[in-house]
């Protein structure tokens, strides 16, 4: 999953980067309001992590541009503030959660993958369940049954993008699109790779190829 942080302090957007990597996001990270809002609106992100006291331009100005482009991207506003109109205003210009600073990095994280449940449909369980399979997001394995299967990072973040797109077809520039930051070099050849070694661990049927299309997460049968 891909996402755009938008953040002014380089210590905490250090910070943030490095705990959101280790949990197999791609982030590309902006500190300005002006980049922001020209950039959220022509990059495919799966959601973004909004400061409000940004340079250029304020950030609840950048997510009402967001919202009249018509982009639904799920936002999470960060603030150091606590006033309670602030969080009106926010939620009335589209925000869909709000995280007051400071955090634990631990809520941010839980905060995220409820949000990205919900915007694929699957709120309705604590984990992202789907096919017979259930993804534990903290330990980054898998488990089909009773059985815990070990996954390398690489092939997490490709497992959560296929499961969260349950029946989709997924051309393999969509997945690196969503699966690399702005910075990395993408190549589709690995993510064939990836995509053979989790037929392996998962069974052949649980992700399926249509030749010159691209791959659907079918599940486990």
């Amino acid at each position: 999953m891909r996402l755009l942080l938008v953040e002014d302090s380089v210590g905490l957007a250090d910070e943030l980067m490095a705990g959101l990597q280790r949990q197999g996001y791609a982030v590309d990270w902006l500190a300005d309001g002006r980049d922001a809002a020209r950039q959220g609106c022509c990059e495919p992100y799966d959601l973004m992590i909004l400061d409000l006291g940004l340079p250029g331009k304020p950030g609840l100005e950048v997510l009402r541009e967001w919202r009249a482009q018509g982009l639904s991207t799920p936002v999470l506003v960060l603030t150091a503030r606590a006033s309670w109109a602030e969080r009106i205003e926010g939620l009335k210009a589209g925000a869909d959660d709000y995280l007051c600073k400071p955090f634990h990095p631990v809520e941010l994280q839980l905060r995220i993958q409820a949000l990205l449940r919900r915007a694929h449909g699957l709120a309705s369980r604590p984990q992202l369940e789907v096919g017979g399979l259930q993804l534990d997001e903290a330990r980054q394995v898998v488990r089909c049954g009773a059985e815990d299967i070990e996954l390398t990072a690489a092939e997490f973040r490709l497992l959560r993008y296929l499961m969260l797109h349950p029946g989709q077809l997924l051309s393999k520039g969509q997945l690196a699109e969503h699966l690399y930051d702005g910075e990395t070099e993408r190549d589709s050849n690995v993510i064939e790779v990836h995509i053979n070694r989790l037929r392996g661990k998962l069974g052949r049927t649980a992700i399926e190829t249509r030749r010159g299309q691209g791959y659907r997460f079918s599940g486990v049968r």
